[in-house]
């Protein structure tokens, strides 16, 4: 009994310790509610990451820094923010942790960058992705979102086209991969939606005010973009298999936050102004330069029509017009309210934005933008169920005058009379005079709505498998009109309104995408494997349609079609595309420092013939991180490098709808009345895709704890079976037949970046990011280039944008007219001698900014800078001599200078040598010079408020300059847009504040 009755006790004790133990660590698995605020150490960091060490479950900070998230208390919290150190911190069963973060610039290891279809970071990244956020855009003064890249990305090249308010951009991410003007934009990828760049304008209706169509991207609110990342090697785009050819820009926009429902405010005013005149001749010299060419030309007497010579004008007026028609000031005022808060199952922000900017032309034009975006993310309590949702919507309208006043700004003669009459009407000088502020009274309006709504679903199927669906639409509208009264016209032609015009352009673009995943991640010892499997369905369609109404009974119906005697359609287009395509990745690292990425896609295009509408696309990166290893784990110089690599190709279906198909247009010819049919395209069913393959070498260094990073790659890109029209004989009826053409472009290139914090004190730091590219073009094959018509615009060996010209070699001493050379040796100068090649492609370009932070004080200083030739203001000129104002270079002419000077001699135009050698001297290499800079791009100072001051609001006060200062040789205006016909990008200063609260 008493042996049985101890071992009975010893089980009640066994069993009670059991208890007590189930019960310690069944409290110790607990969830906890943990709190706090994450600062710099004086005020409160908005958008900090908080995570919890080792999974997928976090939060963001909102507006005063405060985040609530549930843990475990033996979990530890990960916190990270852009520019800051990342910190990894026990919870240790407490509640309340605050955080205080330190500035690190090129602490980058732990920001979750976004790859497209998966997400990394800066340190294990095998492919090559830039990147900016909200804080590099969010002071400066910008509609297209394309505007916040100049200078801070290496190997992507940006030039802006126009100053007006909507005018476009261009972009080349490492160079130019194809023939055709349009098939080198990249994909854009808004939120995971498609987003085309191809615009729904018309030349027909914007020409002579943009300097190309409307760009999309407009529609795109900047200030609701929380990061673009720029996707450029094989590893990082083979992915999107036949649209990565070109990079891929993908942009995300902001989510609401968690905790307490919080609201912020943004306002800023921005004043801009011309950055850059040419300095033009004044009376006396104006004068000057036509009596010598009428007296050149042999004539004594002035014809009836020189006004501004035989006495008409006054003699004596001189009048700037660069400051009369392009000195105005414009007016930019953007006003962005948001609210955003939630809990830890659900996140929302709402906000919305307005914004108009004015025009340095006389008159009160406008562009207004006024735009929402929502976001909405919840998860479901044990978090296998997550959905995100976000819609963005943006309506733009602009009402300009329908001409740029450049071209006037530049060519009207000093001494011409003035704009307005005492009565404040126009002045037409009893006819004389041709009014440039006419072209006011034709407007060019602009109305486009776009909305871009995306969902994604995932639910976790086991721990480590996920299933996750995006949902995507895209929808958009526009609608453009050009009027050209007849009021335009001088009064002394008896012009009517039987004569005015009305441009219309509308069009509209909808499109889906469906993309269901498989994500499947596993870890054991020291390997780890992530798979993605997925899967795409597009649908595009795109209808336009453009229209001329000419003949009204009276201007006032102008803008009506209907009131048109006379009613044409100019362009009509119904377009459909069809995508499909499975793709897939895998991704394996070995102990933290080995990692291989290997991603495929399979596409098929409705755009290409049955017999090549499916190709493949893939690449493999990969990457050894060095520093991970053993012998260099406590270095003390040598804090971070890497390794990484890739090989792959993707490909190019930009080409447009229909282009292998037999196609008819609808003929304005008629017959007997009726309307007929026309052949316009012959049927190509072995039109292919064109192929880029990439390759990819490059090291990523860190010293000194990350206080210095520098990352260096070489890239190559050899793109083929070019998509281009191949020229056919006048005979078969018609000009081309698309189909692959069997030329080869190389693009070579090395793209270094630095970044060092070169001061990291409490109240004081300073840090430096610069980055470089040097890239090379070439045409490498071109089979039968000589007899085709691309002869004298491309050479095998030369890059793919240069230009061929004329060959200058002075002015003739006794003639004092310019010569060229003879190529051919035939005694005569002809279009077969234009064989000079001047090659305008950048030879490097990049960028250096520095920030210093003391105190509450921030300065931001940003240089662009490019080394490149460019065509000057010889190829906008007119002929010096003619009625036409011109640049004070060209008083250096012949016979002043000999021939040594740089302008012949002077001509009214009638002496047809002259003439001649004047407008190919126009077209040769005298016309193409130094078009290099360095520009201020972007100077910010930012003050925050001490929060003190403001109770629980927060905030700051911002001062921008934008394009303040060109350090240049370029003969021109700008050497950015190149022209003197278009406006060049605007001086802009700017004051704005933020608060949240």
């Amino acid at each position: 009994m008493t042996k049985n009755h101890t071992l009975c006790r010893r089980r009640r004790i066994y069993a009670g310790c059991l208890f007590f133990l189930s019960l310690s660590l069944t409290l110790s698995a607990q969830d906890l509610l943990v709190s706090g605020q994450v600062t710099d150490g004086q005020l409160p960091i908005s958008g900090a990451n908080v995570l919890i060490k080792n999974s997928n479950t976090g939060v963001v900070s909102d507006f005063d820094g405060r985040y609530t998230i549930t843990a475990r208390p033996t979990d530890s919290l990960q916190i990270s923010y852009l520019g800051y150190t990342t910190l990894t911190i026990p919870i240790q069963n407490r509640s309340t942790i605050n955080i205080t973060l330190q500035e690190d610039a090129t602490a980058l290891g732990e920001v979750q960058i976004n790859a497209g279809y998966y997400t990394t970071t800066d340190r294990e990244k095998t492919g090559s992705i830039a990147r900016v956020t909200a804080k590099d855009m969010e002071t400066q003064p910008i509609t297209n979102p394309l505007a916040a890249l100049q200078g801070r990305m290496a190997g992507v090249n940006i030039t802006q086209n126009s100053g007006i308010p909507g005018g476009g951009f261009n972009i080349q991410i490492r160079g130019i991969n194809s023939l055709r003007s349009n098939g080198n934009a990249p994909l854009y990828i808004v939120n995971g939606v498609p987003y085309s760049s191809q615009s729904l304008g018309s030349s027909l209706t914007s020409s002579g005010l943009l300097a190309s169509a409307t760009s999309p991207l407009n529609s795109i609110n900047p200030s609701d973009i929380e990061s673009i990342e720029v996707l450029k090697d094989a590893d990082a785009t083979a992915i999107y298999g036949s649209r990565g050819a070109n990079g891929v820009v993908l942009i995300t926009t902001k989510s609401g936050t968690s905790e307490k429902t919080a609201f912020s405010l943004q306002a800023f005013t921005s004043l801009g102004k011309v950055s850059s005149k040419m300095e033009m001749m004044d009376t006396g010299q104006y004068l000057a330069m036509r009596r010598e060419a009428y007296a050149n030309d042999g004539i004594t007497s002035y014809p009836v029509n020189a006004y501004d010579i035989n006495g008409v004008w006054s003699q004596t007026k001189n009048t700037d017009w660069a400051k009369e028609l392009i000195g105005g000031t414009a007016y930019i005022k953007n006003l962005r309210a948001g609210m955003s808060g939630g809990n830890q199952q659900t996140r929302f922000l709402l906000s919305g934005t307005y914004r108009t900017e004015s025009t340095v032309f006389p008159g009160d034009d406008t562009y207004a933008q006024a735009a929402v975006q929502s976001s909405v993310s919840h998860r479901s309590i044990n978090d296998r169920f997550k959905v995100d949702l976000t819609l963005n919507y943006a309506s733009n309208k602009s009402n300009i005058q329908a001409n740029d006043l450049t071209t006037q700004a530049y060519r009207l003669a000093p001494n011409a009379p003035a704009l307005y009459n005492e009565d404040g009407s126009l002045n037409w000088e009893n006819g004389t005079f041709e009014n440039p502020l006419a072209n006011g009274l034709g407007k060019y309006t602009n109305r486009s709505k776009n909305l871009i709504a995306n969902a994604v679903l995932s639910y976790s199927l086991a721990p480590n498998l996920e299933f996750r669906t995006s949902l995507g639409y895209n929808d958009m509208d526009l609608k453009e009109a050009r009027t050209w009264p007849s009021t335009v016209y001088n009064p002394v032609y008896g012009v009517t309104s039987s004569s005015s015009i009305l441009t219309l352009n509308g069009g509209t673009r909808n499109s889906w995408i469906v993309e269901p995943q498989l994500h499947w991640k596993h870890t054991w010892q020291d390997h780890e494997l992530e798979v993605l499997l997925g899967t795409t369905f597009q649908s595009e369609s795109t209808e336009m349609r453009t229209q001329r109404g000419t003949g009204f009974s009276s201007n006032g119906l102008i803008n009506s079609i209907g009131a048109a005697a006379t009613v044409q359609i100019l362009a009509e287009q119904l377009s459909e595309y069809r995508y499909q395509a499975v793709f897939g990745r895998v991704n394996y690292k070995f102990k933290d420092r080995y990692i291989a990425n290997l991603t495929g896609r399979r596409d098929g295009s409705s755009r290409f013939g049955p017999k090549n509408r499916f190709a493949n696309f893939g690449a493999i990166g990969a990457a050894w991180i060095f520093s991970r290893e053993k012998f260099l784990e406590k270095s003390s110089f040598l804090s971070f490098g890497k390794l990484r690599g890739s090989y792959g190709t993707t490909g190019s279906d930009q080409i447009g709808d229909y282009q292998f198909l037999d196609t008819y247009s609808v003929s304005n010819n008629l017959y007997n009345g009726v309307a007929g049919l026309q052949p316009t395209r012959l049927f190509s069913p072995n039109f292919g895709w064109e192929t880029n393959t990439k390759v990819e070498l490059a090291a990523e260094l860190g010293f000194l704890k990350d206080r210095i990073t520098l990352s260096s790659a070489w890239y190559q890109n050899r793109s083929s079976n070019q998509l281009v029209g191949i020229p056919l004989p006048a005979t078969t009826g018609f000009n081309n037949i698309q189909a692959n053409l069997d030329a080869v472009i190389l693009n070579r290139g090395l793209e270094m970046e630095l970044r060092t914090l070169n001061i990291d004190k409490k109240a004081l730091s300073w840090s430096t990011t610069a980055n470089l590219t040097i890239p090379n073009n070439r045409l490498l094959r071109f089979d039968g280039l000589e007899g085709s018509t691309y002869a004298n615009t491309y050479v095998i060996g030369e890059p793919v944008d240069i230009i061929k010209g004329y060959h200058f070699t002075g002015i003739d001493a006794d003639s004092g007219i310019y010569q060229f050379e003879d190529y051919n040796g035939d005694g005569l100068i002809t279009s077969a001698d234009r064989q000079f090649i001047s090659d305008v492609s950048p030879q490097w370009f990049g960028g250096l900014n520095n920030r210093i932070a003391y105190k509450n004080w921030e300065l931001e200083v940003l240089f662009q800078f490019v080394r490149q030739d460019g065509r000057n203001y010889i190829y906008s000129s007119n002929l010096p001599g003619t009625m036409t104002n011109m640049p004070i270079e060209v008083l250096d002419h012949w016979p002043a200078n000999g021939e040594n000077a740089e302008i012949q001699r002077y001509t009214t135009g009638l002496n047809s040598k002259a003439f001649s050698a004047y407008f190919r001297y126009r077209t040769s290499n005298a016309a193409i010079s130094d078009a290099s800079y360095i520009r201020l791009k972007s100077l910010s100072l930012t003050y925050k408020i001490p929060k003190n001051l403001l109770g629980p609001v927060s905030g700051s006060i911002y001062l921008q300059g934008q394009n303040l200062w060109t350090l240049t040789n370029y003969k021109g205006a700008d050497p950015e847009n190149q022209s003197l016909t278009f406006l060049p990008p605007l001086r802009q200063l700017t004051m704005g504040t933020i608060f949240n609260f």
